[in-house]
């Protein structure tokens, strides 16, 4: 039974090692493409493409739109003095 469970782990060890080879590795060129994943890729890019054009094009939004009102004034802007008042108060003497 030891003998059987040593050789499975030994299995998923090698082949866990094994996957990590078939990586493309930084810098190495890439593999020329079949003429079947080329097809498969301008498919693709089709797909995507067409389905991109069933989006409906969105106009401005206003997050705000709900929360104001529509027929509010805007504010202007106007100048206006603003009073000065001394700091402190009276009792503090």
């Amino acid at each position: 039974m030891r003998i059987l469970v040593a050789a499975i782990v030994v299995m998923i060890l090698a082949g866990a090692a094994v996957a990590q080879d078939h990586v493309q590795r930084y810098g190495e060129p890439d593999h020329e493409k079949t003429a079947v994943e080329k097809n498969a890729e301008k498919d693709a890019n089709k797909a995507y493409r067409k389905s991109l054009d069933n989006i409906p094009d969105k106009g401005p939004t206003d997050p705000w739109g709900t929360v104001r009102s529509t027929d509010a004034p805007k504010p202007t802007a106007t100048t206006t003095k603003s009073k000065k008042t001394k700091t402190g108060s009276a009792d503090g003497k």
